[in-house]
């Protein structure tokens, strides 16, 4: 069972700047996406400071949002990576699997990922992301690389919004007609 402080932080800071995101789009009457709680059972507990210093998953979460932005059902994870090659261990198989059930509900399934040491911020459809993970299935390679990612789907920043990835959005809901 995963402990929370083994990696506890790690992607909080896309995570902060997603919530400020889609505020801005709720505050706009853009979009209606929440974060998704991942159930944790406490274990310690510092009663001076009221915050919880270990704790386990309850159970596997699916995606870190969902919602809708303009009646089109949305569910994305947020993930961070260091270097120009995400290793596919980061998404786990249970995430791909409900993703994939979204999508045929007729939902938009992606990923936001933030290439820290390019300070760029990429949207990877689920089409894409089920290409790599089935090609490491298939014995492949169990990464992908910054290189391998169509600059298309680089998220700009502006528009009063940290990460403002519904014009990209737009581009997976064109390719999809």
């Amino acid at each position: 069972m995963a402990a929370w402080t083994s990696r506890g932080l790690r992607g909080s800071t896309l995570e902060e700047l997603l919530n400020r995101t889609n505020e801005k789009y709720r505050q706009a009457g853009l979009a209606l996406i929440q974060k998704v709680p991942t159930p944790i059972t406490p274990i310690k507990i510092d009663k001076e400071k009221r915050h919880i210093t270990l704790a386990y998953f309850e159970q596997k979460s699916t995606v870190d949002y969902i919602g809708a932005i303009q009646g089109i059902p949305i569910c994305f994870d947020a993930k961070e990576c260091n270097y120009d090659t995400f290793a596919l261990q980061n998404i786990h198989r249970h995430q791909v699997e409900f993703m994939g059930e979204f999508e045929k509900q007729n939902g938009v399934s992606f990923l936001i990922i933030y290439f820290s040491a390019r300070q760029v911020f990429y949207y990877l459809t689920y089409a894409k992301m089920k290409e790599f993970v089935d090609r490491a299935d298939s014995g492949g390679r169990k990464s992908f690389t910054y290189d391998e990612l169509d600059p298309a789907f680089q998220i700009p920043s502006g528009n009063g919004v940290f990460v403002n990835y519904l014009e990209v959005l737009q581009k997976d809901l064109d390719l999809r007609d």
